[in-house]
């Protein structure tokens, strides 16, 4: 099962090294990895994708919040979140398919970024698997390449409960109090 895990570390040299090492030394995989500073510039965000059973995320996690810079660890697997992956896609495309293309783009609410005589490149935003539905579906056009950012995911926020509006009329005293 894979796992998305969000690790705020602090910025400063080598912090993905000694994460990505602590990976490797243990033989644990990571499917994908997107890193960059926060609201604040002195920390990072690294946002994981790895795979395993409970065990191995429980020791994955202990393992992460052991290493020097590590600020915080949450498991944001099973968790309310938000995740988005951003792709670039080169596709070949020939006199009759280019239309076709871009009605796709525009189903995935993508944008063509760039086009010459052969290919275009398209440019898909979404969670990792409209990600994957967008490449199932141009892949009949032949693929020139693709450039995956890898997941970013935050935690949803608390949603707080309105307070019902109260419906009628105002008297006197209460609009004096106003």
């Amino acid at each position: 099962m894979k796992h998305t895990i969000s690790v705020l570390v602090e910025n400063r040299f080598g912090a993905f090294n000694r994460v990505a090492t602590m990976f490797s030394g243990r033989g644990f995989n990571i499917h994908s990895i997107s890193i960059g500073e926060t609201e604040e510039p002195e920390i990072s965000r690294m946002t994981l994708v790895t795979s395993g059973d409970d065990q191995i995320i429980e020791q994955v996690v202990k393992q992460l919040n052991r290493l020097i810079d590590t600020i915080k660890v949450i498991d944001l697997t099973g968790q309310p979140r938000i995740e988005r992956e951003l792709a670039l896609i080169t596709v070949f495309y020939q006199k009759g398919t280019r239309t076709e293309l871009t009605n796709i783009c525009d189903i995935f609410r993508g944008n063509i970024v760039d086009i010459n005589n052969r290919t275009l490149t398209l440019e898909i935003t979404g969670p990792p698997d409209k990600i994957d539905a967008v490449i199932n579906v141009v892949s009949q056009y032949g693929i020139k390449e693709i450039a995956r950012s890898g997941t970013v995911a935050l935690k949803r926020g608390e949603q707080s409960k309105i307070q019902p509006i109260r419906l009628g009329r105002t008297t006197t005293k209460e609009k004096e109090k106003v």
